[in-house]
């Protein structure tokens, strides 16, 4: 009898993995234990990775989103009710309890504020909160969230992705704007990032999130393989930048402890990129890297089956599924 997949890494037919914890296998293994409500393996992993504030925030929000992760942080906080860690959890769990529809915002929201008051250095309660802001809040308190996020680690990857999504999301008129606020924002975050920092992607990320609404929208195809929206100058010039950052920042696997842990969502976005440029051979090398990382945006785009995305643009790249 074939056993069936470890907890929280749901997998398709064909064998394909949308694991949000995407490498990091310490982390896959503590969400699994946590299902299991062993908390204390979510302390150990906590403690161990200390204020790498971009880890720690991928971290916290893949250990919350666990269907019992709320009673399992709960029932830490009871144990340990100074800890900030597992405040930050609860707060996380709470937020996407609340996003999925099972619980309050207001209540969510407090539990995010609860658990910044502990930690005050600690972005990751304003990353759950933008994440809250995200589905139930105002721009202004997407805006808000963001900018505490900031101010304790002015480059954090999750909040920056969050924030182009929300941005790509106004749309004033019938058409694409080359001058749409999300394209500035996105060229700023860059810009204003250190050299080695995966924001160097941003702008790829923020045009695919404007492919999002604008096909939603009836404004583009819906089949992104019939959308010129990656074949215009300023487009081509924005991702041969990314790639060309690829090329000179890009790391070995057997360096995927110390590298940035949600390098492979990058790589997702700029391999979906090139392929609907056209540029096969650049595709089928980031399809490489990203081996069985896939994750769901943006091969989902705007309304489409990720897996089958994802498994045909190996085809074209790769020649394999």
């Amino acid at each position: 009898m074939t056993p069936p997949p470890p907890l929280g890494r749901p997998r398709n037919k064909d064998g394909l993995t949308f694991d949000p914890a995407l490498d990091d296998t310490e982390l896959a293994t503590v969400r699994d234990a946590l299902a299991r409500g062993r908390w204390a393996d979510a302390r150990k992993l906590l403690a161990g990775t200390g204020d790498d504030w971009d880890r720690r925030g991928h971290r916290l929000t893949v250990l919350g989103e666990g269907a019992t992760s709320v009673a399992w942080a709960r029932e830490w906080q009871l144990a340990e009710p100074d800890s900030p860690d597992a405040a930050a959890l609860l707060a996380c769990a709470t937020v996407f309890k609340a996003v999925r529809g099972k619980g309050s915002p207001e209540a969510a929201r407090a539990c995010a504020l609860t658990a910044a008051r502990m930690a005050p250095a600690d972005p990751t309660p304003w990353l759950a909160i933008l994440v809250l802001a995200r589905r139930t809040g105002t721009d202004d308190e997407r805006v808000r969230a963001f900018d505490q996020v900031r101010a304790r680690h002015r480059d954090h990857h999750h909040a920056h992705h969050l924030m182009a999504a929300c941005l790509a999301e106004h749309q004033k008129d019938d058409r694409d704007d080359p001058l749409h606020e999300v394209y500035d924002f996105a060229s700023w975050a860059a810009e204003q990032a250190p050299a080695d920092s995966p924001l160097a992607v941003l702008p790829v990320v923020a045009h695919a999130e404007r492919y999002r609404v604008l096909a939603r929208a009836g404004l583009e195809p819906r089949d992104p393989a019939r959308s010129g929206h990656w074949t215009s100058r300023r487009a081509r010039q924005v991702m041969k930048a990314a790639f060309d950052w690829w090329l000179e920042w890009d790391v070995d696997e057997d360096a995927a402890a110390t590298a940035h842990p949600r390098r492979k969502v990058d790589l997702n976005y700029l391999a979906h990129a090139k392929l609907h440029e056209g540029r096969m051979a650049e595709a089928a090398a980031l399809l490489t890297r990203i081996g069985p990382h896939a994750v769901r945006a943006p091969w989902s785009y705007p309304d489409r089956d990720p897996a089958k995305a994802f498994h045909a643009a190996r085809r074209a790249a790769l020649g394999a599924a």
